[in-house]
């Protein structure tokens, strides 16, 4: 059977600034029209990865594949990057005062009607006429977005592009972005500090700590299946509990080699119980579903309901099914 070549390959990148180690040991791969987060706090080396990728910075050691071929640092070539590999960076800029249409068609190689299915997919064909100084933040970033996209590229790589953007223009940058992978069969690989903004879109997602690829799967597997509290606490909020405190306040045994275990908020039911010594202490209403804290003999638990059922003051009992349980 002929091997399947990765659309993507990174091998071994390792990067060190001064003595700071960026990145040590990094590698995956990455198919065609597959959908990669990179995910991690801020100095998780998301960004050091993404311009070694797109060719903007030097690798000390590794390599980056492009259809099984090694692609240039900028210490190798005269110009940086490569022509279908598009980079969308944090700092991105557009010229001030000049007309947005002026902007995209300097840049275009795509026909009229190709160009005006790709304004429609980037939401910007209402900002044509404006001048680029009059646009907001989310506005700026979808034009800056087309500019990019007008030369076709093969490979779209995004750095934090969900940051400092209003829940408005977020949820347009989504849908544009699934425009983007489904309707123009664009790679797309991004990076954000909140993967929440990424479980829905992202068919993998790769965890980055210190540099290092902590964990990787699909956004459900992590969600259920955290390596760790730093892998938990990107994707969620949960509850941190000892063995100890579970028997106390959920009566139920584990085998004593759990040390801690988590349990996301929406897992922990909540019974109203006279008898109970657990007391609400606070009920949190976010849209569509309320965070309910409930006091424990000085240990708060946090359980998520679409209503809440109680009010402040009231003793609650509360329960959690074993299968629900993240166990370290």
């Amino acid at each position: 059977m002929k091997e399947v070549i990765p659309f993507l390959k990174v091998k071994k990148l390792y990067k060190k600034y001064s003595e700071n180690i960026a990145l040590q040991d990094i590698s995956f791969n990455q198919n065609r029209f597959e959908k990669i987060a990179l995910v991690g706090a801020s100095g998780s080396g998301k960004s050091t990865l993404l311009k070694i990728i797109t060719g903007h910075v030097q690798a000390d050691e590794g390599e980056v594949l492009y259809n099984d071929k090694r692609l240039l640092g900028p210490l190798e070539q005269l110009l940086p990057g490569h022509k279908d590999i598009a980079y969308l960076s944090q700092h991105y800029e557009l010229l001030n005062n000049y007309i947005v249409a002026d902007l995209i068609w300097f840049e275009n190689k795509l026909s009229v009607e190709d160009a005006d299915e790709l304004f429609n997919i980037c939401k910007i064909k209402e900002l044509l006429k404006r001048r680029t100084d009059s646009l907001s933040g989310g506005e700026k970033q979808r034009i800056a977005l087309c500019m990019l996209l007008v030369k076709s590229p093969k490979l779209l790589v995004l750095d934090e592009p969900f940051s400092n953007l209003d829940l408005i223009h977020k949820t347009i940058l989504k849908d544009v972005l699934e425009g983007i992978t489904n309707k123009l069969l664009i790679t797309c690989l991004l990076a954000s500090h909140d993967p929440i903004d990424t479980l829905s879109w992202a068919d993998r997602i790769l965890v980055l700590q210190d540099g290092k690829i902590l964990q990787e799967g699909t956004p459900e597997h992590l969600y259920k299946h955290p390596s760790n509290r730093y892998v938990a606490g990107l994707l969620g909020k949960y509850n941190l509990l000892t063995i100890t405190q579970v028997k106390e306040i959920f009566n139920i045994d584990f085998i004593d080699y759990y040390q801690d275990i988590i349990v996301r908020p929406e897992h922990v039911k909540v019974v109203q119980d006279s008898n109970s010594r657990g007391v609400v202490v606070g009920i949190y209403f976010y849209g569509f579903y309320y965070d309910v804290e409930v006091l424990y003999n000085k240990v708060a638990i946090l359980v998520r309901v679409l209503e809440p059922l109680y009010k402040i003051g009231d003793k609650v009992r509360l329960s959690f099914e074993n299968r629900d349980v993240i166990k370290f």
